[in-house]
């Protein structure tokens, strides 16, 4: 099967944002670089922790490497 037509877990947007996270921004930097607020930011990350089941912002990125939608 090719890689790009395995469906993500992840929107781009929240792949996007914990790009962004594991390169250490703060919410208020994802927010300005991505001309977002902070609040939709804080969404994003918590959609994505829901999806995954986990109950911090690190466990969803050990997580995520793990099913290999991000990489370090």
């Amino acid at each position: 099967m090719r890689r790009d037509s395995i469906k993500s877990i992840l929107t781009k947007r929240e792949k996007e944002i914990f790009n962004l996270l594991i390169d250490n921004m703060t919410t208020k930097e994802i927010a300005d670089k991505l001309l977002i607020s902070e609040k939709t930011v804080r969404n994003h990350i918590s959609n994505t922790m829901q999806k995954l089941g986990v109950k911090s912002r690190s466990g969803a990125v050990v997580e995520l490497i793990k099913l290999r939608e991000l990489s370090l």
